[in-house]
């Protein structure tokens, strides 16, 4: 049995229209996993009671769920397969929960939890992040257990059930039982490829922090003919305010936000790579962020600060008063060369510098309060060496290596807790709408991607091809 066998079996369990990849996912989208709604929390342990749960045990996993040690947050399941200590153990990871469904705004399909196909185009939320990505490598594993009868190395996969929510609870819960995640390397799927065209492995990700920005200036409402020019306005101080953060193009002005240095390896592997976003994407505005750099070293190597939402007075139902108070939910995206701590502190530190003492920095809404660190692999590392020549072996040509992806994930806990490398292989496109109404998966990047996991599968248990760390 070969590499190719497995890779076909997969293919196989792919078309399958009972048991197969679409059939398996329509499921896994039936259950709205909504992290970021309190009252679906027992949705989140249906998820895992009755698709991935008993999907790893029929694979002979041995099970654990865990409950999350922040009240209200869904349960972590972990998977096992030791089938020898002395042979090296892979972590594989996954999250469960989606997103709001949104529901009354799908235009697309048949709404969020629902599976429709149309063309090349697969609808339903979670399709792309996370649920339709974590069934690939199910299936991958599957296909090598049933062409190998054994897969060759330790296997591990955990599937939290709250990323979307800012994976709370999760550095604590896998601090606390670091011998059941203990890991050598680990190896998953989510987000985009940064370029549709090829293979991509991501090596980081940047960290999220959501704050809020606020000017509260006095009770209640004032008439604006009366009180016009006489009471400041807040909406106007928070805007002046806000224009010190960037200038007009986006460029960060905030001292201790702009990174003294990025790594040069990093500028290396970006070196020729693009941000080709599909079809369906916006158009990229090539003058906005930090001038002098390309798309791709804007999002890998570079951090970027978004105003989320702003409010002041009543937008729907605006009153002819000058307003009491004004807010913005902002958000810094940033690499590793930022520290996190130091982002308020250095926030803190501009906006009395320029005037705006009465701007106060406070937590983000409950809804939105999640975030990450940024953590990244060394391209150098073996780990990322070896999954780079593994995705090549099975694709027949070398994958595109991103340094990190632009948006963020709970790498920090396989950075800092585990303490293992992490290479990521997305089979998304950025295109896909996760996040919003009318999320989807391209039928030819699963395709690709399925074919992909399995071979890196393969190699991983192949004596010839195996990761030795």
């Amino acid at each position: 049995m070969t590499r190719k066998d497995a890779m076909e079996r997969a293919r196989a369990w792919y078309d399958d229209d009972t048991e197969g990849y679409f059939p398996t996912l329509a499921r896994h989208v039936a259950i709205p996993t909504e992290s970021q709604e309190p009252s679906r929390l027992p949705e989140l342990y249906r998820y895992h009671a009755e698709e991935t749960r008993p999907a790893f045990e029929a694979m002979g996993f041995e099970v654990e769920v865990y409950d999350n040690p922040v009240e209200g947050q869904g349960p972590v399941m972990l998977a096992s397969r030791i089938e020898d200590p002395s042979l090296p153990t892979v972590l594989g990871y996954g999250h469960g929960d989606v997103v709001r469904g949104q529901e009354d705004r799908w235009t697309k399909g048949e709404g969020p939890w629902v599976l429709a196909r149309d063309g090349d185009k697969v609808y339903g939320r979670g399709t792309a992040d996370n649920k339709g990505q974590l069934v690939t490598h199910m299936g991958a594993y599957k296909a090598v257990l049933e062409t190998r009868g054994s897969l060759g190395f330790n296997a591990k996969f955990m599937i939290e059930t709250g990323e979307e929510n800012g994976s709370q609870g999760l550095k604590q819960l896998v601090a606390e039982n670091r011998e059941a995640f203990a890991a050598d390397a680990l190896f998953a799927s989510d987000g985009p490829r940064a370029d549709r065209n090829r293979a991509n492995l991501t090596l980081g990700s940047r960290g999220a922090l959501n704050f809020e920005l606020s000017v509260n200036l006095r009770e209640g409402a004032h008439h604006s003919g009366n009180w016009g020019g006489l009471l400041a306005n807040p909406g106007i101080i928070l805007a002046h305010a806000l224009a010190t953060i960037t200038d007009a193009r986006g460029r960060i002005l905030v001292e201790g936000w702009r990174p003294e240095t990025v790594p040069g390896n990093l500028r290396d592997i970006l070196r020729g790579a693009t941000a080709e976003k599909g079809p369906g994407a916006p158009e990229i505005d090539p003058d906005w962020g930090e001038p002098g750099l390309t798309a791709a070293e804007k999002l890998a190597t570079w951090n970027s600060f978004e105003v989320l939402a702003f409010v002041t007075g009543i937008p729907d139902a605006p009153l002819n008063a000058v307003p009491p108070t004004a807010r913005a939910v902002c958000q810094l995206r940033y690499i590793p060369e930022t520290k996190g701590s130091d982002i308020v502190p250095a926030l803190r530190e501009h906006l009395d510098r320029h005037g705006f003492s009465m701007v106060e920095i406070l937590p983000p809404p409950s809804g939105n309060a999640g975030g990450f660190e940024a953590a990244r692999t060394d391209p150098d590392h073996p780990w990322a060496k070896w999954v780079e020549a593994a995705v090549g072996r099975a694709g027949g040509t070398p994958p595109v290596v991103t340094p990190s992806t632009g948006g963020s994930i709970c790498n920090d806990v396989f950075a800092e807790v585990l303490q293992i490398p992490f290479v990521w292989l997305p089979l998304s496109y950025a295109g896909c709408s996760q996040h919003a109404p009318d999320e989807h998966i391209l039928v030819p990047l699963i395709q690709e991607g399925l074919g992909l996991v399995t071979g890196v599968y393969w190699d991983l248990g192949a004596p010839e091809t195996r990761y030795r760390p």
